[in-house]
């Protein structure tokens, strides 16, 4: 005979009790297994009292999906003790994967239009939670009647299962349209928070919702403006804000319909101005409210004077107390600095003072914003304090700091030598956690001011004697030694101190920088290459570079050996050519392909001006030469008569060698168009690389709706490379704004032709979209 099963309280206190895992285990299977006994015995008077045991047990991580049929059962049944039961354990067992949650579909329909309001709520809750797309479907009309009963209780219910279900099925807003009008002449505070929240998921979801809304954007206002007037309510005001929660929803709403519309921007102009001067910010829900009062001023088309208000409060929030707060006023002026500069640059000295933030994501963000506040007029001030930053920050900050301050130093730096001297400030506080180029545009950057040469090697010579762990610094220097060692010793720089430098300093420097533990593979190549150069500047006895190299050539790292064998030979076979092979280096001029064929054409254009005008027999010569070389021909074995002007010859001689005329441009391709997304791409194939095909991805969008979290992905054969460069941003902004771009490189050695699968992933109007994509009709142009 079974032992008589445990109450719930019982149950309760006996897991509670267990004093390892294995008892706890012991009792819950024994348990269980009464439960299974009882559901298969068919007791209805105690159905209900097993399954909130079988819950308790399902809440503790236990297996429990035995029971979800029971929840049916009792759904099913007339009395109110099995309902509240059974609506709980589906809204716990059952979700929409499995078929079982479409069984109680008729159930809640029976309960939503006949049960009182008890059971109504306990419908309307389980529906708003596990409700799947076909339920939704099946039980809007039900739910559009509950939105207009009497009972407030009811309607408020009835209002978040319409949020649920919009976000489910958005084709459903046509449905809910209609009673959000009336909705909002409620007083009863929860219902119409929640309607501001269905008025919201409609108008992110549907244009046309969000065009209907606009016209009461006056009856939003005027709420608003009730809750503001209104004296102290001990059921609705927290910390003497009255209802912070449906003022903040109010915001939010009149965010979405002011963004992008003049009309409903100035409607709401005064408003937010009462708002953000009135609210009491001792509090924290005063804060909340006024920090979407600020988010909402910066979202619409407001005016000018409201947005220099906005930008003042969250210059305040930045002298507040709580770290949270200080962290959403720099995050937000972070996203300002680029539309309005000149407000958020009179907080500046706020900003710099958050540096010193002991908490790291708050001076992370200072740094960012400090950053994107440096320009040509305060460079130099900040600068300066970006630097003492960099001295005591954070070690995981510093590669940042280190990258911001060059950037900042490349693009406003007033003169070289102080671009110059910012750049060994960084590279001797912290060397290690600069970019990989920091050396090449430094070594750039001396070799192209000539009058800083001097002092530039002085600089590097004394920072080198200090530290020789810094190992960009280190290179610099090494390499600016040997470039100008010559004027290292004359010491004739007027600009700083004077310093006496001996030859034999300065090998013995470079000696130590070869041994140190802490030089790198390519420190110590700089190093010799310094020294070999230094052989040809210095006026002593190079045999103890001689040595040095020699030492060398049995070094373990294979690059550095065979440089100094290199060398050796240089001084054992090539002594006399050593001296030209070792001069300084040119300048190299900085930029890209463009460049270099831009000085290619004025070179060609300066030979031509200053060629002479050739005789004729000389052009017929080379005219047969150049025949010759494609093969005999008629035109070959007669040539053709001569222009008789006198530079005719030239013109002729000067058109064979001629480049092709430029291939016509390749036209663009739309590939994907869908709710008002469009998807096209534009070719380029550079001339000097014709294997490389350049494709711009362009995204727009002319519906009513943000398209955010694009992403676009692309795939080709394998014959293929494929590069993707960062896209331009991830959000493609509604009615026809800036389009959203992202650079393609594809190399096609084979000529193959070309086939482009893209995958989109993004959001629209609230749900998620993913499209894969094959694009075959690529033009011929792109491979050929």
């Amino acid at each position: 005979m079974l032992v008589p099963s445990l109450k719930v309280q019982d149950l309760i206190e006996e897991i509670r009790g267990a004093k390892t895992q294995a008892q706890e285990r012991e009792v819950i299977q024994k348990e269980c297994a009464h439960i299974r006994a009882s559901f298969r015995d068919g007791d209805p008077l105690h159905r209900h009292r097993q399954l909130a045991k079988l819950l308790y047990v399902h809440m503790l991580g236990y297996p429990a999906h035995f029971g979800q049929m029971e929840c049916l059962k009792l759904i099913a049944s007339p009395r109110f003790t099995d309902k509240r039961v059974g609506y709980l354990g589906a809204m716990l067992l059952l979700d929409e994967r499995q078929d079982a949650h479409l069984l109680i579909t008729n159930s809640i329909k029976n309960d939503l239009s006949q049960g009182t309001q008890a059971v109504q709520g306990l419908a309307l809750c389980t529906l708003s939670t596990m409700g799947s797309a076909e339920m939704c479907r099946d039980l809007a009309t039900e739910v559009e009647k509950l939105l207009l009963q009497p009972s407030p209780y009811v309607r408020k219910k009835a209002v978040l299962t319409a949020v649920h279900m919009i976000r489910k099925v958005p084709e459903l807003s046509t449905v809910f349209l209609p009673p959000c009008a009336q909705l909002l002449h409620e007083r009863h505070h929860g219902i119409l928070l929640g309607t501001i929240t269905l008025i919201m998921e409609l108008c992110e979801r549907s244009p046309a919702a969000l065009k209907h809304f606009r016209k009461v954007v006056p009856q939003l206002v005027q709420i608003l403006r009730t809750l503001l007037t209104t004296g102290y309510s001990t059921e609705h005001s927290i910390s003497g804000v009255s209802d912070p929660f449906l003022q903040v929803q109010i915001l939010r709403l009149l965010r979405i319909l002011g963004r992008n519309h003049e009309e409903s921007s100035e409607t709401m102009n005064d408003l937010l101005a009462q708002v953000a001067t009135n609210t009491d910010t001792s509090r924290n829900a005063g804060n909340a409210v006024l920090f979407e009062t600020v988010l909402t001023i910066l979202d619409i088309r407001s005016a000018a004077g409201l947005r220099v208000l906005a930008v003042n409060i969250l210059g305040r929030f930045l002298l507040n107390s709580d770290k949270n707060i200080r962290y959403v006023a720099l995050t937000s002026l972070l996203r300002l600095v680029q539309s309005d500069h000149s407000a958020v640059q009179r907080h500046r000295p706020t900003v710099v003072e958050c540096l010193q933030e002991p908490d790291t994501s708050l001076s992370r963000r200072a740094l960012e914003l400090s950053l994107a506040l440096v320009n040509s007029s305060n460079v130099r001030a900040m600068t300066q304090e970006l630097q003492g930053f960099l001295q005591s920050c954070p070690t995981d900050l510093r590669a940042d700091c280190a990258s911001g301050i060059l950037l900042a130093a490349e693009r406003y730096a007033p003169t070289k030598r102080w671009h110059i001297d910012t750049i060994l400030r960084v590279l001797t506080t912290a060397g290690a956690h600069v970019r990989d180029d920091a050396v090449a545009n430094l070594t750039q950057l001396i070799g192209g001011a000539q009058e800083l040469h001097a002092y530039s090697v002085r600089r590097l010579y004394c920072a080198l004697a200090e530290d020789i762990s810094q190992q960009p610094l280190v290179q610099v220097a090494a390499w600016c030694i040997g470039e100008y060692g010559d004027l290292l010793l004359e010491g004739s720089c007027e600009e700083i101190e004077p310093l006496q430098v001996e030859e034999e300093e300065v090998l013995a420097l470079l000696e130590r920088v070869l041994q140190s533990h802490m030089s790198l593979p390519a420190t110590r190549g700089y190093a010799l290459t310094a020294l070999m150069k230094l052989s040809t500047r210095l006026r002593g006895d190079n045999n103890r570079i001689r040595q040095v190299v020699s030492i060398y050539g049995s070094c373990l790292d294979v690059e550095l050996q065979q440089r100094a064998v290199e060398y050796d030979t240089l001084f054992r076979k090539y002594d006399h050519m050593r001296a030209a092979i070792l001069e300084k280096m040119p300048l190299v001029e900085r930029g890209g392909p463009q460049v270099d064929e831009e000085a290619k054409e004025s070179k060609e254009a300066r030979l031509l001006e200053a060629a002479p005008v050739p005789t004729e027999p000389q052009a017929s010569k080379l005219l047969d030469l150049l025949d010759l070389l494609d093969g005999p021909s008629e035109d070959a074995q007669h040539p053709r008569p001569l222009d008789p002007s006198p530079g005719g010859a030239l013109v002729h001689l000067l058109d064979l060698p001629c480049a092709p005329p430029p291939a016509a441009p390749i036209p663009n391709l739309k590939v994907f168009e869908r709710e008002g997304l469009q998807l096209s791409l534009s070719f380029v194939r550079p001339p000097e690389t014709p294997a490389l095909l350049l494709i711009t991805v362009t995204a727009t969008n002319t519906s009513g709706g943000d398209v955010t979290h694009f992403i676009c992905q692309a795939a080709v054969p394998k014959s293929f490379q494929l590069q993707l460069q960062a896209p331009s941003g991830d959000t493609v902004p509604a009615q026809g704004g800036l389009p959203m771009t992202q650079l393609l490189r594809i190399l096609n050695p084979n000529k193959a032709p070309l086939r482009l699968k893209l995958r989109l992933t993004y959001t629209h109007f609230g749900q998620s979209v993913q499209e894969i994509f094959e694009v075959n009709n690529l033009p011929v142009e792109t491979w050929q």
